[in-house]
């Protein structure tokens, strides 16, 4: 593990440093490669491996001969389903794009550390072939234990229940409504009940002292009115 880790750093330490030579240059091509690795759980018990590398060319001149080579891949693990794991172009020119991709397919359970793939082209202007590297790519924990996955089981309805479960929907709504109704007159009733019942208990309570003073007011009436009423008959007698 350790040495895959170092092997990984060490080319993009070199990476950077070839990248940085080239850019230092006036001119003259600059290849950037990105590599991507996606698993996939097959049914049969076995894991599909799918790889696919990004080749640009950020210089200003092209580059010839180009050749990709990704074969880190143990053949004791992995076995090629489709594509190869190396390619050539003739050409890359400047802000070109090259794209490359296979899948590979393991049933071994394992902790796969991947080394980034290895581009090399020719420049015109120097004799030795040139490399570049790719980035690398994520540890890959190959079948590894993973917990179910829970499916969503969809249902469909029909028609006739749709309307069944529609009408039940509205009849238990009616209920409802009739029932919160009922409580509300309930409620009125017992309110305007309880009013009536207080009513009754001031009115024994206070009944007879009531009775009194209607009876001593109407009295005090009666005495005082007739004295009104004769005092301008004696002033006629008088005359």
């Amino acid at each position: 593990m350790a040495g895959w880790i170092g092997r990984s750093v060490i080319c993009v330490l070199a990476a950077l440093l070839l990248a940085s030579s080239t850019i230092a240059s006036s001119d003259g091509p600059f290849i950037i490669a990105n590599k991507k690795a996606k698993l996939t759980r097959l049914k049969s018990g076995s894991e599909r491996v799918s790889v696919s590398i990004d080749v640009y060319n950020q210089g200003s001149t092209t580059a010839y001969d180009v050749t990709l080579n990704d074969g880190g891949w143990t053949q004791d693990i992995f076995d090629i389903v489709s594509g190869n794991t190396s390619t050539s172009w003739e050409r890359l020119d400047a802000g070109a794009l090259q794209s490359h991709s296979f899948e590979l397919e393991a049933k071994t359970k394992t902790m796969f550390y991947g080394a980034p793939a290895v581009i090399t082209y020719r420049v015109p202007t120097k004799a030795a072939l040139q490399e570049a590297y790719s980035t690398p790519i994520l540890p890959l924990d190959i079948l590894a234990d993973r917990p179910p996955e829970k499916k969503f089981e969809w249902v469909s309805f029909d028609v006739d229940i749709f309307k069944h479960v529609h009408c039940s929907v509205y009849l238990v709504l009616c209920s409802l409504t009739t029932l919160a109704i009922f409580f509300l007159f309930a409620w009125n009733y017992f309110v305007v009940a309880s009013e009536i019942l207080q009513a009754k208990k001031l009115l024994v309570k206070y009944g007879p002292l009531i009775s009194v003073v209607s009876i001593v007011v109407l009295f005090v009436y009666l005495v005082a009115t007739p004295s009104k009423s004769s005092g301008p008959k004696g002033s006629k007698k008088k005359r």
